[in-house]
């Protein structure tokens, strides 16, 4: 992992809540989106994309270390907060990088704002409706057993995680309940989004894993459908969480797609 990289944590106040934010790096910004099951404070795809760029992590309105804001009730509502983040903070022409539910937030953001974005990257996005398979439903798998699944490789979920603390399974409950008050009714999709997205003139990447159990393959295919200027990847050997399982390849790809001409 690199380890050059200074991370720095602050509290911003959006909408009457404190919404936190890591970040660290420098160049061209990037905004991490980040899964329905929140995320570690480092990852090594983080560290690795800090080494060219200049690298936003807040955690969502609700998730982590940022507070809930009790109004909130839809995705749409979280990317309308990290867009008046970046408003914010004076970025402008930033990429999104957008994990899971992230992704669904990243193609919500860019539809607020079709020629906001330089690039925008959707990690086995979920938002839309899959037209083959469903969407997994957490609400009758344990806390553990839903992130397992996300895995190809046990072993790369126990890289992350390691021996499951109380503590983590108490983060992701909470998570879960932030999953249900945003994205219950349909759940994990928008009936409006794929309307919306044929506006977006940003230039997408959509990166699926092929063992992902969670967003069927088929809903990457409709994100490429829907999408003015999109083209598909596929990861071998890789789950949901590519940002954690595949986290070298990911990064490699990102890059390469931002700093495109």
């Amino acid at each position: 992992m690199p380890t050059s990289v200074t991370w720095n944590e602050t509290a911003t106040n959006i909408a009457g809540s404190k919404l936190h934010l890591t970040r660290g790096g420098s160049g061209r910004p990037v905004l991490i989106l980040h899964h329905d099951i929140g995320t570690p404070e480092r990852l090594p795809f983080y560290d690795t994309l800090a080494q060219n760029f200049d690298v936003l992590v807040p955690h969502h309105p609700g998730w982590g270390k940022s507070e809930r804001p009790q109004w909130l009730r839809s995705v749409r509502d979280i990317a309308a907060i990290h867009n008046w983040l970046l408003t914010d903070l004076g970025i402008s022409d930033a990429s999104l990088v957008g994990l899971g539910f992230g992704g669904w937030i990243a193609a919500e953001m860019a539809s607020q704002a079709p020629a906001a974005f330089r690039r925008m990257v959707l990690v086995g996005a979920m938002g839309i409706k899959p037209p083959e398979g469903d969407i997994a439903d957490q609400a009758i798998v344990s806390y553990l057993d839903y992130p397992h699944a996300g895995f190809h490789d046990r072993a790369a979920f126990t890289r992350i995680y390691g021996d499951v603390s109380t503590d983590q399974l108490e983060q992701w409950d909470i998570c879960r309940e932030m999953v249900f008050r945003t994205a219950w009714k349909p759940y994990m999709y928008s009936q409006t989004l794929p309307h919306l997205l044929g506006g977006v003139r940003t230039p997408a990447l959509v990166v699926w894993g092929d063992d992902d159990r969670h967003v069927p393959r088929s809903a990457g295919d409709a994100y490429v459908k829907a999408l003015r200027n999109a083209r598909l990847e596929v990861i071998p050997a890789c789950g949901h969480y590519v940002d954690m399982e595949k986290p070298d390849e990911l990064a490699k790809l990102v890059t390469a797609f931002v700093n495109a001409n």
